[in-house]
């Protein structure tokens, strides 16, 4: 600790004051010698040097008073090589040769051991208290240090549960030293990819599946156009049997597959919809990306097709997952129950605050359309899945869907959606917009009670 060394030298310097004084009184007594031997004159320059009498300076060879401390040898030493300081008891003494004549004389000083430590002890306790001082003061700075220490740490430990939890949202401020602030922001930009690595695995997962959708179409056709696979009527061979239940077999697993897909989509575009898609999506985009999607597929049938109304950025309250995959289950519903070569049509229009979806084909249509808006019912034979969704992404969209004759000849499903740039006004209570507004009412207060339900 450096407070030593500063004491040592503080009482270094003590000592040498000490002695400066003794050579001071010393240098008198040598320059009244230099003049004189008379003992009554040395006497006075000795009293002249100040100091206790019971310590004056005394000359060796000289009668002069006072009490010698310094040994022969040491005198003798000093006469033939200079002043010297000697260590004698209760002191130390300076002895410094003084030429008188032809003769060398020695004059003794004695410094007390108290000149030589004096003030020492309060430079002590003065250095004391001032390391009591700087060790409390490194306490204090340390813990504070080491309290930011152990509060970043903790809530890098907090966050990396977090994110061990499944909350990838979890971001931590970098603070505390430099260590461990680079681990703050080692830890964001991990949590960061974490973020987009399952983003990417979510959003493939849902192209994939709609992918999929194209040839599990293909194999529903054509296990449609399969014979029947009824085997309660009739009387059947071996093998005639065999290959009904395989047809039977063969749609069911088509049946199951497509649940699957839809589930499966629903999933994944939802939850990657919650975590990074903002509420609000393009009309005009998404079907155009989705109709390059069905196009393909209306290619291999032989399906007439056209888009209109789709030129223009028309934004909607819906998450764009959430849309996509309403118009996928319309659509799909096209190519499942109509005839292949059936024509479609897909156009987009925006009026009065809304905007129309409108999905129109030339196949048999619906003949209870009412039925088939309602969940889990169709009269095709079906769950009634897709429409439903339909219906339900409209609603949240403060909207609706209805089912009515195409002017292609069959069926004609319109999605309403509320146009989230359109000016809010004061409508007519009666009408169309009218009888829109208030659905919009009751669904506002209905679904939210339902997903409060349901989380």
């Amino acid at each position: 600790m450096f407070l030593v060394p500063l004491g040592l030298t503080l009482q270094a310097e003590t000592r040498d004051e000490a002695l400066a004084e003794a050579a001071r009184r010393s240098a008198v007594v040598v320059g009244a010698l230099a003049v004189t031997t008379e003992p009554d004159a040395v006497r006075q320059a000795i009293t002249s040097t100040g100091g206790d009498p019971a310590d004056q300076p005394v000359v060796h060879g000289l009668d002069t008073g006072g009490t010698p401390r310094a040994g022969a040898q040491d005198v003798a030493r000093a006469g033939e090589g200079g002043p010297v300081v000697v260590d004698v008891p209760g002191g130390v003494v300076r002895l410094e040769p003084a030429r008188a004549g032809d003769q060398i004389l020695v004059v003794e000083v004695f410094v007390a051991g108290s000149a030589l430590s004096a003030g020492s002890t309060g430079t002590w306790l003065m250095l004391a208290a001032l390391a009591a001082g700087l060790v409390v003061a490194s306490v204090v700075v340390v813990d504070r240090i080491a309290a930011r220490a152990v509060r970043s740490t903790r809530g890098l430990v907090e966050a990396a549960l977090a994110v061990g939890g499944g909350d990838l949202g979890v971001r931590v401020e970098p603070s505390g030293p430099r260590e461990l602030a680079e681990a703050g922001y080692a830890f964001n930009r991990m949590a960061d990819r974490l973020v987009a690595s399952r983003t990417d695995e979510r959003e493939l997962v849902a192209d994939l599946s709609h992918r999929l959708r194209t040839p599990l179409t293909v194999l529903r056709l054509d296990a449609d156009a399969l014979d029947s696979d009824d085997t309660s009527v009739g009387s059947f061979s071996d093998a005639e049997l065999d290959r009904r239940r395989t047809i039977r077999r063969i749609r069911q697993a088509i049946v199951t597959l497509e649940g699957e897909i839809d589930v499966l989509i629903n999933t994944a575009r939802k939850t990657v919809q919650q975590e990074t898609e903002p509420d609000l999506c393009d009309v005009s985009e998404v079907v155009r990306d989705r109709m390059v999607f069905w196009a393909a597929l209306a290619g291999d049938q032989n399906r007439p097709h056209r888009i209109t109304g789709a030129q223009l950025r028309i934004p909607v309250a819906v998450p764009r997952a959430e849309f996509a995959a309403a118009l996928d289950a319309v659509l799909g519903n096209v190519f499942r129950y109509t005839p292949q070569g059936t024509a479609f049509e897909v156009a987009v229009s925006r009026r009065d605050g809304y905007v129309a979806v409108r999905v129109d084909d030339a196949g048999p249509g619906i003949a209870d359309p009412d039925k088939a808006l309602r969940r889990g019912t169709s009269g095709r034979g079906s769950t009634g899945l897709g429409l439903d969704i339909a219906r339900r992404v409209a609603q949240q969209a403060g909207g609706s869907v209805s089912l009515d004759r195409a002017r292609l000849g069959g069926a004609s499903v319109v999605m309403l959606l509320a146009d989230a740039e359109a000016t809010p006004r004061q409508v007519n209570r009666f009408g169309l917009v009218g009888r829109l507004a208030r659905e919009r009412d009751q669904a506002g207060r209905r679904w939210p009670r339902q997903r409060r339900g349901e989380g």
